[in-house]
């Protein structure tokens, strides 16, 4: 077991180095130290675990890198491998990779009257400029290493999720009017944070001000402990010692492009999605959530 954790930390820093090779070079020890303290698993092309959209999924996203509007958070760099795990893990040239998450304070975009939980501020109070149907939501067409990269911030919380982005990948579609149309989901999952990285940055501004109890990674009712296989990003701080200045994550999807998946997987209560009344809730923000988000 202690030869396999040690190759596949290996894999993950491999994977992380090709993926930010564009951009300023790391040490292989500072890079190896980020893998071994957010994930314990291969970042290798592996069909990852499939997950259900949950209920916050809207349709026409931007094809944009930027997807924050202005919203406030810690800076997230994203990059997204896509490979072909029927062709040799290949990567999948054009594959369009779409992701979705909560702001600081576990408001999605489309539903910004949906209780995150805990006590939060209405969302209309954090003083951007974003568009309420469009902020945080975004695709990017994999270039021919199979690559995207988003410039987002790390997602707050909401009962009672963990820390978490959605991703949908998309292949024979085509970008059209902003966005992108046609084709077949081959893939419906989320991304997840490790708990020792949230816990810094929940104490932050603005996430602070959202107080209550959040869900930790063992805890989630979508997570299954897989480390990378099930959606754990590596994630190397930009700022050793300040989370404040951002980070950037990395991960691996490996995919069928001839399949399509559509988020029938498992994961908890209700598939880890659509809370009991079959939408989010909709009240404003309070103390208690009247009908728990489990997107």
């Amino acid at each position: 077991m202690t030869g396999g954790t040690v190759a596949a930390g290996g894999l993950a820093v491999a994977g992380y180095q090709a993926a930010f090779a564009d951009e300023t070079a790391t040490t292989t020890t500072e890079a190896a130290a980020s893998a071994s303290t957010t994930s314990t698993s291969s970042s290798q092309c592996v069909l990852m675990s499939s997950v259900t959209e949950g209920p916050y999924y809207l349709d026409g996203a931007l094809v944009r890198k930027d997807i924050t509007e202005g919203k406030s958070g810690v800076p997230l760099t994203l990059r997204i491998v896509v490979q072909d795990t029927t062709d040799s893990c290949a990567p999948v040239a054009g594959a369009a990779v779409e992701i979705w998450h909560c702001d600081a304070w576990g408001y999605y975009s489309g539903y910004t009257t949906a209780n995150p939980g805990g006590s939060a501020p209405a969302e209309s109070e954090d003083g951007s400029d974003a568009n309420d149907q469009t902020y945080l939501r975004g695709y990017q067409i994999a270039n021919a290493n199979g690559v995207v990269k988003f410039e987002t911030i790390i997602p707050g919380w909401y009962t009672p999720r963990t820390c978490h982005i959605h991703v949908k990948v998309h292949t024979g579609g085509e970008k059209e009017d902003g966005t992108y149309e046609g084709g077949t989901v081959n893939f419906t999952g989320q991304f997840f944070f490790d708990d020792d990285v949230v816990e810094q940055i929940f104490e932050l501004e603005p996430y602070n001000q959202h107080s209550g109890t959040y869900t930790k990674l063992d805890d989630d009712m979508v997570y299954d402990g897989g480390g990378a296989s099930s959606g754990l990003l590596t994630l190397k701080p930009v700022h050793k010692k300040d989370p404040s200045k951002g980070y950037k994550g990395y991960i691996t999807v490996g995919i069928d492009p001839d399949a399509e998946n559509t988020g029938a997987g498992g994961g908890g209560e209700g598939g880890g999605g659509t809370p009991p009344s079959g939408e989010p809730p909709a009240d404003a923000p309070s103390d208690t959530p009247s009908t728990p988000a489990s997107s």
